[in-house]
């Protein structure tokens, strides 16, 4: 078990501490994959409300009034738990970009939409991502966005980036479009730091990075249409690759 393991799990003696337990006639009726869900979105709320300091496994599971060991039958940590928020933010971005992308845009604007849905989105765990983010970045963390366990988030992350690349006009170079949504996923992690850090109103300054980066990428992907720039805009793009592999 890593360091950051040890600073988020509960001791061991909490799984089976006495804590609050359903009602029996509560059990009854509340089936595992009500349980879960009920530990899970109450895990999401605590994070949003209180942070990820103070959102422990013993305060989900006393917020959802089910007993300690219960929540730990669900959930193995409160890493778990970071994992469903990871997910949650990730899916909504989606969702909400789907919904806001205009059939044919120009990469810029895509890409911008994005980018500023995912601050959107992220908004509310402004706290939690403050708090957590010296764990996010710790090398063999499982919270950090390139461990294992974040794998199925990024990978949703990617094929939104993949759908800005394909439906952008004109067309991406065939040459870029590939590996351009690794690197514009890498892109949101850095945008994602920053935002942590900003405490301008409503993102002010995050929003304002936002809106100057989209241009500069899509004017880039212009460029890399010609001779001259195309060799350079492939390289990056391999050099990419190659530290991800």
């Amino acid at each position: 078990m890593n360091v950051f393991n040890q600073a988020v799990s509960t001791q061991p003696a909490d799984a089976t501490a006495t804590g609050p337990v359903d009602h029996p006639e509560s059990r009854t009726r509340r089936t595992a994959v009500e349980t879960r869900d009920l530990i899970r979105t109450t895990a999401l709320r605590l994070f949003r409300e209180r942070g990820y300091d103070a959102t422990t496994m013993r305060a989900v599971a006393q917020e959802a009034g089910v007993a300690v060991g219960n929540a730990y039958h669900h959930f193995r940590s409160k890493d778990d738990l970071v994992q469903e928020l990871y997910l949650e933010v990730n899916r909504e971005q989606v969702a909400r970009t789907r919904a806001l992308l205009t059939p044919g845009g120009d990469l810029a604007s895509r890409l911008r939409t994005a980018w500023r849905t995912g601050i959107d989105v992220f908004g509310p765990y402004r706290q939690f991502g403050a708090e957590s983010i010296g764990a996010a970045i710790r090398p063999g963390s499982p919270a950090s966005p390139f461990s294992e366990s974040s794998k199925a988030t990024a990978e949703l992350s990617r094929t939104l980036f993949r759908e800005v690349v394909d439906g952008a006009r004109p067309a991406v170079p065939a040459a870029l479009r590939a590996d351009l949504p690794e690197l514009l996923w890498l892109a949101q992690l850095g945008i994602t730091v920053f935002w942590v850090h900003d405490t301008s109103p409503d993102a002010r300054r995050t929003r304002l990075l936002v809106d100057g980066l989209a241009p500069l990428v899509g004017r880039l992907v212009t460029l890399a249409r010609l001779p001259v720039a195309s060799g350079a805009a492939q390289d990056v793009l391999r050099l990419v690759a190659a530290v991800r592999a």
